[in-house]
């Protein structure tokens, strides 16, 4: 079946199985052009009456051709990556050194140890995927045996950052997965890069016939009806907003298992340590900032509500810092992000009338601003706004947390070991010590569970 899907995007290669095409046509940041990308639905699903490409190739060699990628990804040898960060940046109007740093950083994920920590710690080790883990049941006069087959995949992915394509390629080949990606609006060239790659390391090999990338405008049925049932698919793997999430759980059903990595918001910590005599208050400022503008503020993990225990003109000492770090450069942050939202604008501009209930600092320029209060506001920061309620002990942060609090990051250490089986008990996902919000560890949960162990199809033989 071949159906036209309508892109406003441009100058996008799709790769079906290892083959690379144009998509659609070019249409720089901004304008209204159109094309057209005519999809062979046929070609993007794997037969479900035959095993995935992957099943048979040892895990050991596909870790080892992974490494290769990053090799080549890092090396850059026939310039693809680089062409693909030009692009990224002129059709997506993304911080150019933030995408730089990025992409120098995408070779990282496809590292053997790294490999290999993953497979230990999400499915015990790299034996499940082989063949059949012999398991001691109590009681049973015989071993039953367990093991983890392939599973044939959509993958929605976000495009807040170039890593998640590589994430997604990754956790797919390592589970031997028959993947078919549908690239963000906002990020439609790192996917088809990487998987370039992958044909320039392994050309004809099953690891190459085990991917696809192309687009399709979100939410449209010509394609999305036709692609996720389960006779074609076992799993949706659906990163990004509430609307994605939504748009891909309409077709959740017997046989269609729905793998969310939802939309979250993250929270800081900040303990009255923070004050005391001796406390580099600047320091822990520009650590507050740097999760603050985790991707200009883009990413889940970026902490836009920070509670901070303290007496109201220790905290108002602390914004005063926190907003002058706000606009400073980082390794996952550019200068400034996009200027705050008009609607925005007009509500914090009433909140300055009501000073000392509330207190604003800087600018509406994306450079940073920061909103103290005695609780949270009604409104969702974003354009690099952070909101920081002052708070007469730590535990006041039990009010306003739930499921969808993924990272708390906390200062000090001593407070994070005090409160995180209390903070875990009620939703969060995950605590970190201040200013290490982005620095996600591949292998452990994600979003409260394991993802690999989440891919797979996993069969038994009771004895």
């Amino acid at each position: 079946m071949v159906v036209d899907s309508p892109s406003e995007m441009a100058s996008v290669p799709f790769v079906v199985r290892g083959r690379v095409f144009e998509g659609v046509s070019h249409t720089p940041y901004g304008g209204a052009a159109r094309g057209q990308a005519a999809l062979d639905l046929n070609e993007l699903v794997w037969p479900g009456n035959v095993p995935a490409p992957l099943f048979d190739v040892p895990t050991a060699e596909i870790i080892d051709l992974l490494g290769e990628v990053g090799d080549w990804v890092r090396l850059d040898p026939d310039g693809v990556m680089a062409q693909a960060l030009e692009s990224l940046v002129e059709v997506s109007g993304a911080a150019r050194p933030l995408e730089e740093r990025s992409y120098a950083d995408l070779w990282r994920y496809f590292s053997r140890d790294l490999s290999r920590f993953q497979l230990e710690q999400e499915l015990g080790g790299l034996d499940v995927l082989d063949s059949w883990r012999s398991i001691e049941v109590p009681g049973a006069a015989a071993s039953s045996f367990v093991r983890a087959f392939p599973a044939r995949m959509v993958h929605v992915l976000a495009g807040n950052a170039p890593g998640v394509a590589a994430i997604s390629i990754v956790r797919s080949a390592l589970v031997k997965g028959a993947s078919l990606l549908k690239m963000a609006s906002n990020d439609m060239f790192t996917a088809p890069a990487l998987l370039r790659a992958v044909s320039a390391v392994a050309p004809g090999h099953p690891l190459e016939r085990s991917f696809s990338a192309v687009y399709w405008r979100g939410g449209d049925d010509a394609v999305e009806s036709v692609l996720m049932r389960p006779q074609f698919f076992d799993k949706l793997v659906v990163w990004g907003g509430a609307q994605a999430v939504q748009g891909a759980a309409r077709y959740v059903c017997p046989g269609l298992d729905l793998v969310s990595f939802d939309p979250k918001t993250s929270i800081s910590l900040i303990g009255k340590e923070a004050f005391a005599d001796g406390a580099d208050l600047r320091k822990i400022a520009a650590a507050a900032a740097t999760d603050a503008t985790i991707h200009n503020q883009d990413a889940c993990t970026a902490s836009r509500f920070q509670f901070v225990e303290g007496a109201v003109a220790d905290v108002d000492r602390f914004c005063a810092l926190l907003v002058g770090e706000l606009g400073v450069e980082r390794h996952k942050a550019a200068a400034r992000s996009e200027p705050v939202p008009a609607d925005l604008r007009d509500e914090i501009d009433a909140l300055r009338q009501l000073d000392p209930y509330y207190r604003v600092w800087g600018a509406t320029d994306g450079t940073g601003m920061v909103v103290r209060s005695e609780e949270p506001v009604s409104f969702y920061p974003t354009g690099r706004v952070v909101n920081v309620v002052a708070v007469s002990e730590p535990k006041s942060v039990f009010e306003f947390i739930d499921a969808s609090t993924q990272t708390v990051g906390i200062y000090p250490d001593r407070l994070r070991a005090e409160l995180r089986d209390q903070l875990c008990s009620v939703g969060v996902q995950r605590v970190t010590g201040l200013g290490h919000a982005a620095d996600t560890i591949i292998g452990l949960p994600h979003d409260g569970f394991y993802p690999l162990s989440r891919m797979v199809r996993w069969g038994k033989d009771e004895s």
